[in-house]
């Protein structure tokens, strides 16, 4: 099975289908990989070895047998620590919880098992999906280079799906959490419309703000995965009812009349020039597809959400964290303490006024798009910086906002985004870009991202 593992999910699911290859034996050979590569990656926190065998038996026996298979039918996913499984330890990236063992699954756990994924393990995060991991827990590590920052907060599974330690992962983007580990990781990244996936049982951050996407290696991966996980769920009010695409049916057929908006001004603020020269190659390359490169200007009130993206991810962390603290504050982490005492010291205008200003750049970015078919911009202001240099900028809250700028904005708003790899920097780490959608979009970012991702052609991986 040499190099199976570096597969796509939907290559790999077809041969499964097909009795080309057996889980049972992708499993082991997945569990074999874990084994030898997760002690230097630390990506996961749990592994479900024994329950992965005995699923993928079934689902062996279930083709055997000549019954349905569904779309992700025997191949090996892992799912980020905050989403429940039930009788498994949900630690949500904490000390404070790790005894704590949910009575049910996530809504998108049920719908990966339901569609034959082999949910082989979960994957850690940082601090209750905030921006540092607890003090007593080893993060995990950039396959691409074990001194730089692997992205957060969905590291564990950005590094599993890089390292080829799992075919796919579920991440949650509050302020940027599928983006940073998909654009430090080189892989392909979608945050979902708002509504658009169940967050029932998902232990969150901000409630207002928190989203959960697939991270794959390809885009057809990701569209597969967010077809199964997408959708109306009665146990979560807030999501859309609106029907579910087949997002892998895009057209091949290039570009012609899609138009692409790129500020430039915002594109280029504290952004060092690989980031910037990633940006351009891709507007270039979007242009040779038959798009059309559109300039526009950002709504203003974009800053305001990206300094004071912590007030309300505080105020609602707070909420989510009461039953815990400040009983066992001393349990927690600083960086995760400080933002929950920020949230507790807000006045509730201020959060209302945030409030506010976020439902004045929803329309003003609804405004552009209905202008353009979708926006360009980076992921990061850099290419991954080592785990020092990050280590400082979470210390520094200008330089924090600085670095959330691309992402936190369109998490306020609720916008769909793709996270597109772009190849390799000459000191061998990922470059990325990001594409922001319409309303309900994720259909047009899908083709536009694997327009790009065909004539970018076929990319390595990292050396695990």
């Amino acid at each position: 099975m040499s190099e199976l593992h570096y597969q796509s999910l939907s290559e790999t699911c077809r041969q499964l289908k097909s009795g080309a290859l057996s889980s049972v034996a992708l499993t082991r050979h997945m569990l074999d990989r874990i084994a030898a590569h997760d002690s230097r990656l630390s990506s996961y926190v749990l592994l479900l070895a024994d329950q992965a065998v005995a699923q993928a038996q079934a689902l062996d026996q279930a083709r055997e047998a000549g019954e349905p298979l569904g779309a992700l039918h025997g191949v090996p996913v892992a799912i980020k620590d905050l989403l429940f499984t039930r009788g498994i330890p949900t630690a949500s990236g904490t000390t404070v919880m790790k005894d704590f063992v949910p009575a049910y699954d996530a809504t998108v756990v049920r719908r990966l098992r339901d569609a034959g994924a082999v949910i082989i393990g979960k994957t850690q995060l940082t601090e209750g999906a905030f921006g540092a991991h607890h003090p007593a827990i080893d993060p995990p590590k950039n396959p691409w280079n074990l001194d730089h920052w692997p992205g957060v907060s969905s590291s564990g599974s950005g590094v599993a799906v890089a390292a080829g330690l799992a075919f796919a992962a579920l991440g949650s983007d509050t302020g940027g959490s599928i983006r940073f580990p998909s654009a430090s990781c080189h892989l392909v990244g979608i945050k979902p419309m708002y509504g658009r996936v169940s967050r029932y049982g998902a232990f969150p951050l901000a409630e207002s703000l928190d989203h959960i996407g697939p991270m794959t290696r390809t885009v057809e991966d990701a569209a597969r995965v967010l077809g199964v996980i997408a959708g109306q769920d009665p146990d979560d009010a807030s999501t859309l009812a609106d029907p579910v695409p087949n997002y892998t049916a895009y057209s091949n057929d290039g570009l012609a009349g899609t138009r692409i908006g790129v500020d430039w001004s915002y594109v280029r603020a504290g952004v060092t020039p690989e980031v910037i020269a990633a940006v351009e190659a891709a507007c270039v390359r979007f242009e040779s597809l038959g798009a059309q490169i559109c300039e526009f200007t950002m709504p203003e009130s974009y800053k305001v959400l990206v300094d004071e993206w912590g007030v309300t991810t505080g105020v609602e962390c707070a909420r989510a964290h009461a039953e815990y603290y400040p009983e066992h504050q001393a349990e927690y982490g600083p960086d995760l303490s400080g933002l929950i005492e920020l949230g507790l010291a807000t006045p509730q205008e201020h959060y209302d006024r945030l409030e506010q200003i976020r439902g004045e750049f929803r329309a003003g970015l609804d405004d552009v798009l209905r202008s353009v078919d979708m926006l360009l911009a980076p992921c990061m202001t850099s290419l991954p910086p080592t785990t020092r240099e990050m280590e400082v900028t979470v210390a520094q809250d200008d330089a924090r906002a600085a670095f959330i700028a691309f992402t936190a904005p369109f998490d306020y708003s609720g916008h769909p985004t793709i996270t597109l790899p772009a190849g390799l920097s000459d000191g061998g780490l990922p470059t990325s870009f990001q594409l922001i959608g319409r309303h309900l979009a994720e259909p047009m970012l899908i083709r536009a991202g694997a327009a790009h991702e065909a004539e970018l052609g076929a990319q390595p991986h990292p050396d695990f």
